[in-house]
This record gives C-alpha cells, structure tokens and sequence, in this order.
C-alpha cells in the first residue's frame, strides 16, 4: 500500500534545455553582430558616389543636359490614419546621353503654385533602382514623401539631379 501513495516521478533533466538556451543565445549573438557590421544607408550611398560629379563643374553640367527626368501619371497622394498626406511620386528618367550612368542622385521637390519647396527628399536612383542606366535606356523612380497637411499646396513636382557617376 505504501508503495501506491508514493509517487514515483521520474527526475528530469534539463540539460537539453540549457544546450538549447545556449545555443540561442550565441544564434542570436551572431547576427546582431552581422548588422552592426553592415555600413549604414549613408556611408554605401557615400561609397557609391565617391568619385561622382557635383552640381557646378562644367562636366556635371554636360551630363545632366542629357538625362530627362518626368513625373508620372501615376503618381497618387494619399491621407494615412494619423491625419497626415503622402505622396507616392513615380518619374521616368531617361538617359539621352553617349555614357552610361553606373550612379545618379536625385533631390525630388513638391512645390507650391509659388515654386516655393513644401517638402522635399534626396535619393538615389542609380542604383538603388536601376544597376547602371545605359545610352537611350529610361528606368523608373519610386519614392514616397510623407507628412503634408491638408492645407499645403502641392502644384508641382520638381527633379533634379545632384550628382552623377558615369563610365
């Protein structure tokens, strides 16, 4: 009888818990070290235009005379949940030009019936969306710009090109 109220339960062993933990742990180790060695958006977009050309050289000027960049009819602006507007701005630019553009930053401007810049964004089109833009190719551009009010005056969309890299 006595060995019917005794309960007999078995010991555990909690080793395969402690190497799982363990081996989590140093899993989750190794990949927050990953991404803080990985570069910032900054410093590729850095690296990338190292050796572009900048707005005020005679040569920036004679590559920009060849790229045409237009807004597209898609372009939509939208209200989101927190009573803000965003823009959703598509472009297509083309390279008329004899060089290949292997970087290209651009700074899109939402302006009011004054030209007067409401908002405003830099990026960088070459190659974030494109790996380089050929002679006679057009590629599109993608952005969003967020936080307009409802009173803001958005006439128009202004392009322009801040740097160029080219082959």
């Amino acid at each position: 009888m006595d060995s019917l109220l005794q309960e007999n339960k078995p010991k555990r062993n909690y080793t395969g818990y402690l190497i799982g933990a363990v081996v989590g742990i140093v899993i989750i180790g190794v990949a927050v070290t990953a991404l803080l060695m990985r570069p910032s958006n900054e410093e590729q977009v850095a690296t990338i235009l190292e050796n572009s050309v900048q707005e005020g050289t005679p040569e920036f000027e004679a590559l920009t005379k060849n790229i045409v960049i237009a807004t597209h009819r898609d372009t939509v602006e939208s209200p989101n949940a927190f009573g803000s507007i965003s823009m959703y701005i598509k472009g297509e630019m083309t390279n008329r030009g004899t060089r290949t553009l292997t970087g290209v930053e651009i700074n899109v401007s939402v302006v009011d019936i004054e030209n007067n810049v409401i908002k405003e964004k830099r990026v960088l089109a070459v190659p974030a969306h494109a790996p380089s833009l050929a002679p006679g190719e057009t590629m599109t551009v993608t952005l969003s710009i967020d936080g307009f009010t409802a009173k803001d005056d958005r006439a128009n969309i202004r392009w322009r090109v801040t740097a160029i890299r080219a082959e």
